[in-house]
């Protein structure tokens, strides 16, 4: 059940158009849209914006896992004609994305839907987009919700990839970011799954560091040369880098 003060953030939304979601905000402004995280265990990151704004999009859109929406509004935003579906199984995940989603001139083409990956239904997704949990176990959190969302154990990397492409359109694209450690796990599980990489972005945060995190792109159908590059979110002198600047320009203020 939520709480009296999200009931009331949602009814001001509702009646005067805008509330005390802004008055009182705790998130982030971006270009086209703002996205609030207090009600939600996962804050907003650079792994959402990186995944966000990098994905192969498509007239239908499923993110799983949207946590504040962050990504499904960056997929509305890219693609003009999507149709986006955002999931969630933490009751205030969902909260939050929905206030974020109707605050946005995004808000007749987002649906946001409390379900498990593995309960949802319905197929044919041109694209489906996942910031996943990772973490082996039970990692230790100040909440059950941030506990839930950092954990691998609420979802798999077998059951992700194998309802992904359950999901997944026959020309569609399942794209991901993870942490470097999780690379083999996850190209092992996507072939399980009869998924092939389309494409692969290394990511580092400085040039002299080493990669620190993937963005990953399968497909149903091998490709013939995958695409692959590597890039650094910043300088050595900690200022952006044009590859970063360049692909989150739309989006950043």
């Amino acid at each position: 059940m939520l709480c009296a003060a999200v009931v009331l953030r949602y009814l001001c939304v509702l009646i005067n158009g805008f509330s005390l979601y802004y008055m009182d905000f705790d998130g982030f402004r971006f270009k086209r849209f703002s996205v609030g995280h207090g009600l939600c265990a996962m804050k907003v990151g650079t792994d959402g914006v990186l995944l966000g704004a990098w994905a192969d999009g498509g007239r239908r859109v499923l993110d799983v896992g949207t946590g504040s929406g962050l990504i499904a509004l960056m997929m509305a935003q890219r693609f003009a004609c999507a149709r986006v579906t955002a999931i969630d199984i933490e009751p205030g995940a969902c909260a939050q994305a929905r206030l974020n989603v109707g605050c946005s001139s995004f808000a007749d083409r987002v649906d946001v839907v409390e379900a498990a990956l593995q309960d949802f239904h319905g197929g044919g997704y041109d694209s489906i987009v996942c910031n996943p949990p990772f973490y082996a176990g039970t990692p230790e959190s100040k909440t059950a919700e941030r506990t839930m969302a950092r954990s691998a154990e609420t979802l798999p990397f077998a059951a992700l990839f194998r309802h992904a492409s359950r999901l997944l359109a026959p020309e569609g694209r399942f794209s991901v970011v993870i942490p470097s450690s999780c690379r083999t796990a996850f190209d092992a599980e996507a072939a399980f799954s009869g998924l092939y990489p389309l494409r692969v972005c290394g990511v580092r945060t400085v040039p002299r560091k080493p990669v620190s995190r993937w963005l990953l792109s399968y497909g149903k159908r091998p490709a013939c040369d995958v695409e692959q590059e590597e890039h650094c979110i910043n300088n050595a002198d900690m200022t952006r880098s044009e590859w970063y600047s360049r692909l989150t320009d739309e989006f950043y203020l």
